[in-house]
């Protein structure tokens, strides 16, 4: 496993991350995130991703309560506040009441006295963004939270935050959680520009655009049982519009680029994606040990010139 620095910033976190939405205390039981997560620490990973929206906090229970398997120390926790917590005015949001509030509710949870990384889920316009920023300054120097980053904010929202720390000399923006994967590239044209002028590291969730770029989805063919898009408790945030003809075909002709780079589809998207300097490391979900040890072979991974282009002639 290879590790990266986190954006500009000292922390260390593995190029892979493993990740608990619609998975560990949601759709499947504590065991198989026991196993998950001692799999994934096992072949290096340090570096854990939840929120406490997730099963409205059961997941961050189950992860908290496998990682107390491990040292402190020894790896780095990241959870996410913002969506609603309850059915209060004041459950949900940005504000500094619901930020510090969840935050020492997720400590709680989580069973731990300091979080790594702290990010907001998504970005509110309903509160001035100063008082958010302000709100996770306030937890930095508490020791509540070492680090926090934001997840899904535009190029102009990071670009205003990123303002507002430098005029006020508040802790600053480590890390942005996007969206991204070979179908899905439209951080490219400004967000991850900005984030690497910035220093701001990219942990980008679905990189496997939840499934599809691992192959198991072919066109003409029914939808295999026991898969996302045929599980109840997850399909209803499934991409359907990738289950389109056009889009399996292309995957489908990806795995002859990743055999002639003796990796797995899997790997070769994860691949991909880690080419950029800025992305500090990639969410993988998993519900299998096996999913992991095949992920995790991803890490370190170099791709030549002429698989780069090949894949951009698929889906550029």
């Amino acid at each position: 496993m290879q590790y990266r620095h986190l954006g500009k910033y000292g922390v260390r976190v593995s190029e892979i991350c493993l990740g608990s939405w619609l998975t560990y205390g949601n759709a499947k039981d504590e065991s198989v995130a026991r196993d998950c997560i001692h799999t994934a620490y096992d072949l290096g990973i340090n570096f854990f991703d939840t929120a406490n929206v997730y099963a409205r906090g059961e997941t961050e229970k189950v992860v908290g309560k496998v990682l107390q398997d491990f040292s402190r120390e020894s790896y780095v926790l990241a959870t996410k506040v913002y969506f609603p917590m309850g059915s209060g005015p004041n459950d949900r949001g940005l504000s500094r009441k619901h930020i510090i509030e969840q935050c020492n509710a997720s400590l709680k949870r989580l069973g731990v006295d300091y979080i790594d990384l702290y990010q907001a889920h998504r970005y509110d316009p309903s509160v001035p963004l100063s008082e958010t920023l302000m709100a996770f300054d306030h937890l930095v120097q508490q020791g509540k939270i070492l680090y926090y980053g934001v997840s899904e904010w535009s190029a102009s929202q990071i670009a205003h935050a990123t303002d507002i720390v430098r005029l006020g000399g508040l802790a600053p923006i480590a890390s942005d959680q996007p969206y991204y994967n070979l179908i899905d590239r439209d951080i490219e044209e400004q967000v991850l520009p900005l984030c690497q002028r910035e220093g701001i590291g990219i942990i980008n969730f679905s990189p496997l655009a939840q499934g599809i770029l691992t192959g198991k989805y072919r066109p003409g063919e029914p939808l295999p049982q026991g898969s996302r898009a045929t599980d109840p408790k997850q399909n209803a945030f499934f991409s359907k519009e990738h289950l389109g003809e056009d889009i399996l075909t292309r995957v489908q002709k990806l795995k002859s680029i990743a055999e002639a780079e003796g990796m797995s589809l899997s790997q070769l998207s994860l691949a991909w994606c880690l080419r950029h300097e800025i992305l500090s490391s990639v969410i993988i979900g998993a519900t299998k040990p096996e999913q992991i040890k095949e992920n995790a072979g991803a890490s370190g991974k170099k791709l030549s010139a002429q698989t780069l282009e090949a894949i951009e002639q698929l889906f550029g």
